[in-house]
């Protein structure tokens, strides 16, 4: 028995590979991230407790009991967001998580958002050296 091959889109309603534009579907140019809404945490959090549960029940009660850790807070989760080149924000802006309630990509505030986003990480200072055996300089 042969298959048939797939019927091919036609030109006009091919979507793009990738990510696409959160405004307008375009192919994605730039990304950014902001924290997850209330709603989308909840569900990220009932997803990672259906996990664990079922990870504890499909467990070999022979073994220690898995030991997952804490449940993520939301300061834990981000989700991406994507601009097309007529959406995108600036790449400082870009670089940085933005709020739960950040409406970019929105045409009436580019090339930034609604939002003021959380501030850079401090990056963390080289460590000393360790000191030198004596006799060495």
């Amino acid at each position: 028995m042969t298959e048939a091959p797939a019927p091919e889109a036609a030109p006009d309603t091919v979507q793009p590979a990738g990510p696409t534009c959160n405004a307008c579907g375009g192919r994605a140019a730039v990304q950014w991230q902001r924290r997850l809404t209330d709603t989308e945490f909840a569900a990220h959090l009932a997803l990672e407790q259906q996990r664990r549960d079922e990870r504890l029940r499909l467990a070999d009660p022979q073994q220690p009991v898995a030991d997952f850790g804490p449940l993520p807070t939301p300061a834990d989760c981000v989700t991406p967001v994507f601009g097309c080149a007529t959406h995108a924000i600036t790449a400082d802006a870009a670089a940085l998580v933005h709020q739960k309630t950040c409406s970019a990509p929105d045409p009436a505030r580019l090339p930034g958002c609604n939002c003021t986003p959380e501030p850079a990480p401090q990056p963390t200072p080289d460590p000393e050296p360790a000191p030198l055996p004596p006799g060495w300089s």
